[in-house]
């Protein structure tokens, strides 16, 4: 059984799936960061000073009373929060890292194309060959 398994996990699709994962997970990271440290602060600083990551709405106060100044102190109160500026984050890092994955994929299929065309063309004849072929034709014609 550990043999058919270790034949299972060494085949290329699943070495290269898992290979992709991890890069897409190292990607997803990355994105996440973009949007939070790079994207979304100057387009908060546009906005009148606006930081996404920290607007929500409170659904049920906590301990103490509401108004909370920062979704940490809401939390720190105990308080049921929405994070909506959170979740815009997530909605802009998905989008960007659906964009990334679409452009891949849109290259790898003109490549794909690309090589159909190559392999469908007749290859051209030498260019002696060629030559001779065109002598035949002139003789032929006479």
């Amino acid at each position: 059984m550990f043999k058919e398994f270790k034949e299972f996990a060494m085949r290329g699709n699943v070495v290269d799936m898992a290979v992709g994962i991890v890069i897409g997970a190292a990607f997803g990271t990355i994105v996440k960061s973009f949007v939070a440290d790079v994207l979304m602060p100057p387009i908060g600083l546009l906005l009148g000073g606006v930081d996404f990551s920290s607007l929500f709405l409170v659904i049920k106060e906590g301990a103490t009373a509401a108004p909370y100044a920062t979704l940490e102190a809401a939390k720190q109160a105990g308080a049921v929060t929405m994070n909506y500026g959170s979740f815009f984050n997530t909605v802009i890092s998905f989008v960007i890292i659906a964009f990334a994955v679409f452009m891949v994929i849109k290259a790898l299929n003109n490549m794909k194309k690309q090589e159909e065309k190559q392999e469908e063309a007749p290859p051209e004849p030498p260019a002696e060959e060629q030559l001779l072929a065109e002598i035949r034709d002139i003789l032929k014609a006479r």
